[in-house]
């Protein structure tokens, strides 16, 4: 047991009125209060501010920063935005009073995965940021924090699966690209969001799965995936849940579901422009990290999107001037047996580069032929899925920032969907999954106006010098439109050897440091993935699209930044805290 800390004789202490004595690593705040002794942490858990100059009234003491209020017996606060102060045990012993130095009420890692749970239950992001750190410096698995968030934004999100649990998702997945700090940062802007997303939006009660009790009243897998297509046909999000529920109830695979979904989402095209299935993509993912027991309500938070969602087949830009309705009706038929009959000789006959440049072309037509000759000479549908998200990345690499401002998320739109076709693609390549993958071709097609002008690549310089520092592209990141500016300084980088592992980290900051909107997210997400896949590849075209994604997100990121940075403030708060350091104290 810990020795006892002397605190100095009661008397002393009722004529002082407070005192603070030095604890096991920070100090104790000794309070008197009718005729009783209280020992506190002197750290006011809100902000850090010492509470021994306080206000103690009443049984309750208060701070004189913010005026967090602490119950001086119990410790607890009856502020939610703070949390309870620490308390100690105190002995008298012959007019001496002596302290315990190990707290009643310690941290631990159910507490803080109870104020995490609170901190998003009120929106509060100070609270979900020390959580994520305590959490995180505990050794407590990211998967499960993120566990965490997405059981609260699929729970009390009445309008189901939006942008916060697919920021959440993708911070997950490029967590492995990033620091300690950039974790801690990733994880705590994707819960942020979740929290602010499902504020005040109601509960969302599940339905429930149509009766299972006995095989002569069990509906087959195929049975099923017709009543859920003709139910999102129709717009019945309700019809389609149960029918989702019932077909989790009877266990059929994660790839099962993911076709049965996919196939619904993709009978029209490049539905709310891409959204809808790159939601549906992140949904996957994170059950992937977090467990299939979650599907329920993973799953069927997709549904409620699905009455009120734009199919472009409708739209005045993908029927004129040219047509891009028809001649992807009349393809769709042949996927089947294509896919059925395809030779074994995995599209090696087949120029990737000249099918990137075609896709990139001003003749949809062609595209739509060249692309359906490659899946018969056996470029797989992921592959060419691959192919379609390299071309949607050159535009925004290429992107003229003479575009009005808002167009950068018009090209973002075609990469990210483009990015999540390939993704599920990989898990499950089905015929009717693969006509996503002509949807992004024909949106890569009506991008091409963001590319006139285009803008130049830069040529690297200098090749022979040492690499610059990556704290030179976060400084030049502190400036306004520094598109141009920053892509220059990664091609450079990249030429001279740079470490790619520290150039993800640092792009990964130029991210996390901002009040970043929801795109911005996707594209860092999106652009590392994409770069893994083709990292594994030795060829011309390999290296070209690793240089292309980088530059992608290089200017992307360049031309939203930087913001007012609010939330990275408010987590480096929580860390300075969780370190000690006194923030009320002039640096």
């Amino acid at each position: 047991m810990s020795e006892l800390i002397y605190a100095g004789s009661l008397k002393t202490l009722e004529d002082e009125g407070a005192k603070v004595i030095k604890g096991v690593g920070h100090a104790i705040a000794v309070f008197v209060y009718e005729k009783q002794v209280y020992a506190v942490d002197n750290r006011c858990p809100h902000m850090g501010f010492p509470l021994h100059t306080g206000s103690l009234c009443d049984g309750i003491l208060t701070c004189h920063w913010h005026h967090a209020r602490f119950d001086i017996k119990s410790g607890g606060t009856l502020d939610p935005w703070a949390d309870d102060v620490p308390t100690y045990p105190v002995e008298i012993k012959e007019d001496e009073v002596w302290v315990h130095p190990v707290p009643f009420n310690k941290v631990t890692i159910e507490k803080l995965r109870q104020r995490l749970r609170d901190g998003l239950e009120q929106n509060i992001s100070l609270v979900i940021a020390k959580s994520v750190v305590g959490l995180m410096e505990a050794g407590f698995p990211s998967t499960e924090i993120a566990k965490i968030g997405v059981d609260f934004g699929t729970t009390y999100r009445s309008s189901g699966w939006g942008s916060g649990l697919t920021i959440l998702t993708a911070m997950v997945n490029v967590l492995p690209k990033l620091d300690k700090t950039g974790q801690v940062l990733a994880l705590f802007q994707g819960l942020v969001h979740v929290a602010r997303e499902s504020s005040g939006m109601g509960t969302r009660f599940l339905l429930g799965s149509l009766p299972v009790s006995n095989e002569k009243n069990t509906q087959s897998f195929e049975q099923l995936s017709e009543w859920y297509r003709h139910c999102v046909e129709v717009r019945d999000s309700q019809g389609a849940e149960r029918v989702l529920l019932t077909a989790i109830e009877l266990g059929f695979s994660n790839e099962q579901l993911a076709d049965m979904m996919m196939t619904a989402v993709t009978d029209h095209f490049y539905v709310n422009t891409g959204h809808t299935l790159d939601f549906h993509n992140k949904a996957f993912e994170i059950l992937n990290q977090i467990g299939f027991e979650h599907r329920p309500y993973i799953l069927s938070s997709l549904l409620p999107d699905i009455g009120d969602v734009t199919r472009n087949e409708e739209s005045h830009s993908w029927q004129s001037p040219v047509n891009l309705v028809k001649p992807l009706m009349e393809a769709f038929p042949k996927l089947s047996d294509i896919l059925a009959n395809v030779t074994l000789r995995g599209g090696a006959d087949i120029d990737e580069t000249a099918l990137v440049e075609q896709i990139l072309s001003d003749d949809p037509i062609k595209t739509v032929n060249t692309m359906l000759d490659a899946l018969k000479n056996g470029v797989t549908p992921s592959r060419l899925a691959q192919l379609v998200t390299l071309a949607a990345a050159d535009r925004i690499s290429r992107f003229h920032v003479q575009n009005d401002f808002r167009d950068w998320i018009t090209v973002l739109h075609t990469f990210t969907h483009a990015h999540a076709v390939h993704e599920s693609l990989r898990r499950s390549a089905t015929p009717e999954l693969t006509r996503a993958v002509f949807y992004g071709a024909m949106s890569v097609y009506l991008d091409r106006f963001l590319n006139t002008p285009s803008a130049r690549r830069p040529e690297p310089k200098d090749v022979e010098t040492e690499p610059q520092n990556p704290s030179e592209l976060l400084e030049m990141m502190n400036q306004q439109q520094q598109v141009a500016e920053s892509a220059r300084w990664v091609v450079n980088y990249l030429a001279r050897g740079g470490d790619k592992s520290e150039l993800y980290n640092t792009l990964g900051h130029a991210l996390l440091r901002e009040d970043a909107e929801f795109h911005s997210f996707q594209m860092y997400e999106a652009a590392m993935i994409e770069h893994d896949h083709w990292e594994k590849e030795e060829s011309k075209l390999a290296r070209y699209a690793q240089e292309t994604l980088i530059l992608a997100v290089t200017r992307y990121l360049a031309g939203h930044a930087p913001t007012a940075r609010e939330m990275p403030h408010t987590a480096q708060i929580a860390m300075r805290l969780h370190r000690g350091e006194k923030l009320f104290e002039d640096d």
